[in-house]
């Protein structure tokens, strides 16, 4: 006859009388001692994103060790996903109309609530309405940024306290190097915390996976911003811009939508360029903003950033007006001269077609006369190869002509004679300046 198991009087209430772990009753117990839920693949908790995974598994593991001999990992995974099947629960909504502190809720018409809700991202820093002026912080973006400048970066990064994206627009900070520009991506994580991660931008467009990282999180930084150009600018456009949910993918998983809301903060010694992408939209999501040169003499602190970082509840409260200033003025960003020459010299700079169309003596802008759009790219070649430059296919010089004809009172028609009862397309408005030798 089979020996009866007898429950031990130590026995917790999810081990059962044939001494076997009750998976929905240690589920219920774990839930009440951490509650959680399971959303859209992730925990969450009142702190938003659980990104302590590990450390569950571990408490799992030391609860059901003294009561499994065998396979106890396999057992930690199978009631983890008890545990995802039990919290299981509805999305949370976004919430751009308040930000989650750590003491609370501050919402963005200025009530403050002590309790907490249940949130994608919940800020590590205190909402403190007497917290005294940031004087480091701001005497450190005086010796980096021109004074403009220094609102415009008070502005997005207020931007970045929301999970919002109609401003659709990301910034790059660029300097020689040693200005110390990349402090900026420290502090805003002692402020954001796991709302934020550190990546790079390059990374972003061309691994499938990473865009999955961006998930529920407000602020990507890339603090040394790779200098070759991107392959594609897609998903970068799209991230920025986005205003409904897109494809992503993790890896051994189904791909899945979800709605990004995160910022882009580059840091790097040139502007961000494309390979093929010189169009306007591509220059137009860009806040590019150039620091001051690194005094010879300056002394750096070692201790800055904890410095800085013992000022957060002044900074934040420094950002908050910032996003405020920015909704006023319906998400337009203020601009100084400064940021917007940076704008136009990397469009000018990304795109010679400009500077082709600027030249002397290869080209002039006449009323009634026409040129085919083969002639012109054959001139145009010709420029590039007298001034050294490289030349866009030919696909892409006529998607720029075509693009830019506005702006140069051209008429773009498809009726300019060839030869031969031949037509093509061109424009009219434009002619080569030599007539007799089109193609110099």
């Amino acid at each position: 006859m089979k020996k009866k198991k007898v429950l031990p009087a130590d026995a917790p209430v999810w081990i059962t009388e044939e001494l076997k772990i009750s998976e929905p009753l240690y589920c219920a117990m774990f839930l009440e001692k951490h509650p959680m839920r399971f959303i859209g693949g992730s925990f969450f908790n009142e702190d938003g994103t659980v990104t302590d995974e590990a450390l569950l598994k571990q408490e799992i593991f030391a609860d059901i060790s003294g009561w499994v001999d065998t396979k106890v990992a396999n057992k930690v995974k199978d009631i983890w996903n008890a545990l995802q099947m039990i919290a299981a629960a509805k999305e949370i909504p976004i919430h751009r109309d308040r930000i989650h502190v750590a003491n609370g809720t501050l919402y963005l018409n200025g009530l403050f609530k002590e309790e907490k809700q249940y949130c994608r991202n919940r800020l590590p820093v205190n909402y403190n309405p007497d917290a005294p002026k940031p004087v480091k912080w701001l005497d450190f973006l005086h010796q980096l940024l021109e004074e403009d400048d220094i609102l415009t970066l008070q502005e997005y990064l207020g931007y970045c306290l929301i999970p919002i994206t109609k401003a659709q627009k990301m910034m790059m900070i660029i300097g020689r190097g040693g200005e110390g520009k990349s402090r900026i991506g420290i502090v805003m994580n002692g402020i954001l915390g796991n709302a934020m991660n550190t990546t790079s931008i390059q990374k972003v467009e061309n691994d499938k996976f990473a865009r999955a990282d961006q998930g529920n999180k407000l602020l990507m930084v890339d603090d040394d911003m790779d200098m070759n150009a991107l392959q594609k600018t897609n998903y970068i456009k799209s991230i920025v811009t986005s205003e409904g949910k897109m494809d992503v993918e993790k890896k051994h998983a189904q791909s899945y939508q979800d709605q990004l809301y995160v910022r882009f903060l580059c840091f790097g010694n040139g502007v961000l360029t494309a390979l093929h992408d010189r169009s306007d939209g591509f220059f137009r999501r860009q806040i590019i903003l150039t620091t001051k040169d690194r005094p010879a003499d300056r002394v750096d602190d070692p201790y800055l950033v904890e410095k800085l970082l013992e000022e957060k509840e002044g900074i934040f409260l420094w950002c908050l007006e910032g996003l405020k200033r920015l909704i006023a003025n319906d998400y337009h960003f203020t601009i100084s001269e400064g940021a917007a020459a940076n704008i136009a010299a990397a469009v000018k700079e990304a795109n010679n077609i400009f500077d082709f169309l600027a030249s002397e003596g290869y080209i002039e802008f006449v009323v009634e006369v026409e040129s085919s759009t083969a002639e012109l790219y054959k001139v145009y070649h010709t420029w590039c190869d007298d001034n050294a430059e490289n030349a866009f296919t030919m696909k892409s010089f006529a998607n720029n002509l075509a693009q830019n004809a506005e702006r140069y009172q051209l008429m773009p028609t498809n009726n300019i004679r060839v030869g031969k009862g031949k037509r093509c397309r061109g424009y009219k408005g434009i002619q080569i300046c030599d007539p007799d030798n089109p193609f110099l």
